[in-house]
């Protein structure tokens, strides 16, 4: 804590955060100590070695190996245990748990939209519980936004069109900031919000209170019905566009001869601009939906094409029960 009771870091209320925190305070502290090493040294040999009368001339240096390789070679280790430190941070950090309790996340002007599998939404709010890996998929409806979480140590930026994804594990029940840190518009400092930590009990007490149009993926499948996607996606795979049963996480043929693995990206694209990326044996005859379905739905659509895979993802406890009939789109 600073005087005043301001804190000057926010609470480490994560897994990794003491570890980031770490890493921060040693790389501010290096830096802090070779550079006074330095300015000392240039006041020292300043005054030391001043010239004291006119026409003095300094004595000839040839060189010192010895203490020449001293400050390139520290220095290097130096960096290069940054750089190791860092690196694995970083691709912790980036590695979420196949086991994460998954959330959806949407930027817009100005506010951040949740879903959770089990139907929950929330708006510039989010409750999670301790103790468990949550894995945020974010995007963005209209402009760049960054989802920021201060107390978790972790950020990412929301890109239309895109998906990103952090993770964290919180590890303190209480109540942390969340922040947009992406300039993106004129109400930019406004779109902020909290995420509420829960213990286990409290947070499946909290999303029995919710969902009351049904878990995600049922509202993607009532979307999947109502935009007809199922008179093409049938599940004999003999329709104008290919089945979507058991799809996620197999490499798909395109028509051009490359080849794309069916992700969260590869179904929005294909529901949005359908042309991109058509599958090898079928006809571009799927119409694109860019700004039809907003982003809300286009996550809704996704998770229940994930949901027809239930070997590839993770489902919602709350059961959605999709159909082995109809899956959403793929061309």
């Amino acid at each position: 804590m600073g005087s005043f009771g301001i804190p000057l870091f926010p609470e480490q209320a994560s897994t990794f955060a003491r570890d980031i925190d770490a890493l921060y305070f040693f790389i501010v502290a290096t830096s802090a100590f070779f550079a006074l090493a330095v300015t000392v040294a240039v006041i020292v040999f300043g005054i030391v070695y001043r010239r004291r009368h006119e026409g003095e001339v300094g004595a000839r240096i040839e060189g010192n190996l010895p203490l020449e390789l001293l400050w390139s070679v520290i220095p290097t280790m130096i960096a290069m245990v940054m750089f190791g430190w860092g690196a694995s941070s970083y691709f912790h950090m980036r590695t979420p748990p196949a086991e994460a309790l998954q959330i959806y996340a949407v930027g817009k002007q100005w506010m951040w939209k949740f879903q959770h599998l089990e139907g929950q939404r929330e708006i510039n709010e989010l409750h999670v519980p301790v103790n468990r890996p949550v894995k945020v998929t974010i995007t963005s409806e209209d402009v760049l936004h960054s989802l920021y979480f201060p107390s978790f140590r972790t950020k990412m930026d929301a890109i239309p069109g895109r998906y990103t994804q952090l993770w964290f594990e919180a590890t303190k029940v209480g109540e942390y900031h969340i922040f947009c840190t992406e300039y993106c518009g004129t109400n930019h400092s406004g779109m902020i919000g909290k995420v509420v930590v829960m213990e286990p009990d409290d947070y499946q007490a909290w999303l029995a209170g919710g969902g009351v149009e049904g878990t995600l993926a049922e509202r993607g499948q009532r979307l999947f019905q109502d935009l007809a996607c199922g008179t093409c996606h049938l599940d004999t795979g003999k329709g104008r566009g290919p089945s979507l049963n058991d799809i996620v996480g197999k490499t798909v043929t395109l028509a051009d001869g490359a080849t794309a693995v069916v992700d969260e990206g590869y179904l929005r694209e294909s529901i949005v601009n359908s042309q991109v990326k058509i599958v090898q044996g079928y006809q571009p005859l799927m119409p694109a939906f860019q700004g039809l379905v907003s982003e809300d739905n286009l996550v809704a659509l996704v998770e229940y094409v994930k949901s027809l895979s239930p070997q590839a993802t993770t489902q919602a406890p709350a059961g959605a029960t999709a159909p082995a009939a109809d899956p959403t789109k793929k061309n």
